[in-house]
């Protein structure tokens, strides 16, 4: 069978999944500690996936993300912040098959060792 000749219906991916994509594509790469919780007031009490560290939206099947992210401390925040950029759009894109508008990189805080 062809990729042309594929059988009728359709598939659909639950946000869940693409926040989920995003997050261990972005825990992935070197220098990210973890994901910190979404920020957002009352409003986030109502939107799904709050303590995963990421926010999807999706308009005209082209994705949009906000990562909320805790780095390593001495990285480059620049350069890490790119990487986890290209990477989570990769994954989207690779995985989904989803265009990806734009990965936008909220640095809530850096995981200082702690000191016996």
């Amino acid at each position: 069978m062809t990729e042309d000749a594929r059988p009728p219906g359709k598939t659909t991916v639950a946000p869940d999944v693409l926040v989920e994509i995003a997050r261990m594509a972005a825990l992935k790469v070197d220098g990210v500690s973890d994901m910190a919780p979404v920020s957002g007031g009352v409003n986030r009490l109502f939107r799904r996936g709050i303590v995963d560290g990421a926010r999807i939206t999706i308009e005209n099947d082209v994705v949009s993300a906000d990562l909320y992210i805790i780095l390593e401390n001495g990285v480059n925040i620049r350069n890490t912040s790119r990487t986890v950029q290209k990477k989570v759009t990769r994954a989207i894109t690779e995985m989904v098959g989803m265009d990806v508008a734009e990965v936008n990189i909220h640095i809530e805080n850096i995981a200082y060792p702690e000191e016996a």
